[in-house]
């Protein structure tokens, strides 16, 4: 886990039907977490001749952003002071699956949509949760909730849905323990959607 710090004005977050812990003041230091993703692939995991192509995840705008989320209590949201993610909470996920899918060397080619790369599957993923939950616990656990749809792109037929939770207790309350079990949950979830794709879309590529 990569963590920066550089100096940020932070203001106060005004998010619809959420509580912010940012807090309006002088310019303070933000640490940047930036999660490293290396999933091994796994054996059972077939090799395809097939091409992919990942489109930008959707989300809530309260999840669709780099601010650390954290749910102290049901019913209320919250995000960490003075800690942000190096990216949006979408992003992180589009690049933890396509970073995982081409180091596995089971898939000739995988893209971002926005490269304008033509593919025979498209997977699809929106973002439910992307949270520290404390579930009513003395520390909170790193949950992230992603539903997934695998399409063939020339019938626009989905082929495969399904829906992927992790969730991965953080070893103590502060914000580097809590960013440390969210690169292991998006690192088993990642996992978990590679392997998901490939079975799903060799089995239709098979059929076919």
């Amino acid at each position: 886990m990569k963590a920066l710090r550089i100096p940020l004005i932070l203001s106060l977050a005004a998010l619809a039907g959420c509580s912010s812990i940012l807090g309006s003041g002088p310019r303070e230091p933000t640490t940047i977490y930036a999660p490293e993703i290396r999933v091994a692939a796994d054996p059972a995991w077939p090799t395809v001749a097939w091409s992919l192509v990942i489109a930008k995840p959707t989300a809530a705008r309260v999840v669709d952003s780099p601010r650390i989320s954290v749910r102290p209590t049901p019913g209320e949201l919250q995000v960490y002071k003075g800690a942000s993610w190096s990216q949006p909470a979408t992003e992180l996920l589009q690049d933890a699956v396509q970073r995982t899918l081409e180091d596995s060397g089971r898939i000739p080619a995988v893209s971002s949509a926005d490269a304008g790369i033509l593919g025979d599957y498209r997977l699809v993923m929106d973002v439910r949760r992307f949270e520290a939950d404390y579930a009513g616990q003395a520390a909170p656990a790193a949950t992230i909730e992603v539903n997934a749809k695998l399409v063939q792109n020339r019938s626009q037929r989905v082929i495969a849905s399904r829906t992927f939770l992790q969730a991965r207790p953080a070893g103590g309350t502060d914000i580097a323990q809590v960013a440390t079990a969210f690169e292991q949950a998006l690192s088993a979830l990642s996992g978990e959607v590679a392997g998901w794709v490939l079975t799903s879309g060799q089995a239709d590529a098979s059929r076919r």
